[in-house]
């Protein structure tokens, strides 16, 4: 077992981006509780950023709320006064109710107390996309412009697709951009894909357990880059690859792989990635003379070179075309998590492969500061912080809304020592669900 090489600076940059990411997802989030809170005259206690065992990094009191950033980097609180949280005061809870506690309020209030968190984080991801939308647009590739069809890797073409294939609809139904293909294969249970192959349509069954192999095994599959080109003269050759060391060019093109002749970009990607750690001979055109490059494939199987290829379809948006759009975004967004929680613990999906701790996250960030990057993740985390945060688990917003609506319904009110018992039952499950991640995490960084 061998501990990976680390690049400090993009560990730097990507924990960076996290730690920012996080910061803005847990204040807005707490945030939806403190400010319902304060509307329906609770008292709040605390109001931090990260949580502050021991002691605190900064604190200010005002008010009666004190307000600080703590020094472990894994969330945030506010602390409401007659509340059974994560502070576990059990000293508050033995005393009188008082006018200004949580407990003395109706349970329609403290139910959305409990969900403005939830709501907040949804509103954001909304917002978050509509703004990336007006900025930046959004660019996809539409399925019917593949004009050469697809990149068919061994695993497509283990299950019958071709390099060529021409996508035309899954189980049926078109599917407009080419990038949703591969997720929608993954989460809705596709059977089959229909290809026009050679001037025909045909019908291409998929195993039952794709979905398992590509997600267990980490496969790629079709991938939004998987798209034929016709070859084009390379673009760039980055500095010290082995094509550079070999004399490759800007401009070249590459006209033959090891004598069998190049159409397709395809055709010097693949055998390359097959032929690591050996040597490769090109044929390559270099305006108008031909001439025989050997290249010394890395055990990456990455030669260093890229050619440009078609720019996507960008539909742009005005300020208020953009907040429906970004709206109907972000609801697909919600939707797409939800059927990945189904798949992840509905037993197809190997759990340790799975889940993922901070490090897996952040690892989620590009190596380069890159903003557009940057608003995604967030808005994808944010869905992502709303619909954990919903999942009935006492010590969670989800579990403390679910009594609330339990007192509405049946008029029964807890007892203060269930909810302890239940707030620390809660508690363990979520410890041991981050020690959990936290460990494949560490586990995947000494992998072999």
């Amino acid at each position: 077992m061998t501990l990976l090489a680390i690049d400090w600076a993009t560990v730097g940059i990507k924990a960076a981006q996290l730690i920012l990411s996080l910061s803005i997802l847990v204040v807005l989030h707490e945030f939806g509780h403190y400010i319902t809170a304060k509307w329906f005259k609770c008292r709040v206690e605390k109001f931090y950023l990260f949580f502050d065992p021991w002691f605190s990094l900064l604190k200010k009191k005002i008010g009666d709320t004190e307000y600080g950033i703590g020094w472990v980097p894994l969330g945030g609180y506010v602390k409401i006064s007659g509340m059974i949280d994560e502070s576990m005061d059990k000293a508050q809870m033995a005393e009188p109710p008082k006018p200004y506690e949580f407990r003395s309020k109706p349970a329609w209030q403290r139910l959305i107390i409990m969900l403005a968190g939830i709501i907040v984080n949804i509103l954001l991801g909304f917002f978050i996309y509509s703004m990336m939308l007006w900025k930046w647009g959004d660019a996809y590739r539409p399925t019917d412009s593949l004009q050469y069809g697809i990149v068919a890797d061994s695993l497509a073409q283990t299950v019958g697709l071709q390099s060529g294939d021409k996508i035309l609809s899954l189980d049926g139904k078109k599917v407009a951009h080419f990038e949703d293909i591969p997720l929608n294969i993954l989460l809705d249970d596709v059977k089959s894909i229909q290809v026009s192959r050679a001037g025909q349509t045909l019908s291409v069954a998929l195993p039952s357990n794709l979905t398992s192999v590509i997600i267990n095994k980490h496969i790629h599959f079709l991938g939004a880059s998987d798209f034929r080109i016709k070859v084009p003269a390379i673009d760039s050759v980055q500095t010290g690859s082995a094509a550079a060391k070999a004399g490759l060019k800007k401009g070249d093109k590459i006209i033959a792989f090891n004598g069998a002749p190049v159409e397709f970009w395809d055709q010097v990607t693949q055998p390359t990635q097959a032929s690591k750690g050996k040597t490769v001979n090109l044929s390559v055109l270099r305006g108008t003379d031909t001439s025989m490059v050997a290249v010394n494939v890395p055990a990456d199987g990455i030669m260093g070179i890229a050619v440009q290829s078609e720019p996507p379809y960008i539909v742009h948006y005005t300020f208020w075309e953009a907040l429906p759009a970004g709206v109907a975004k972000g609801c697909r967004m919600l939707g797409s998590y939800v059927k990945q929680l189904k798949i992840l613990f509905g037993g197809k999906v190997n759990l340790s492969e799975g889940m993922s701790g901070p490090v897996g996250i952040a690892n989620l960030f590009p190596a380069t500061w890159d903003w557009q990057a940057f608003w995604s993740l967030t808005a994808f985390l944010s869905m992502i912080l709303a619909i954990m945060n919903l999942l009935p688990i006492p010590a969670l917003d989800g579990g403390h809304a679910l009594f609330c609506i339990y007192e509405m319904i049946t008029g029964r009110k807890p007892g203060d020592k269930f909810m302890e018992y239940a707030q620390t039952i809660g508690m363990v499950i979520i410890l041991a669900l981050m020690v959990f991640a936290f460990g494949n995490d560490i586990f995947r960084l000494f992998k072999k």
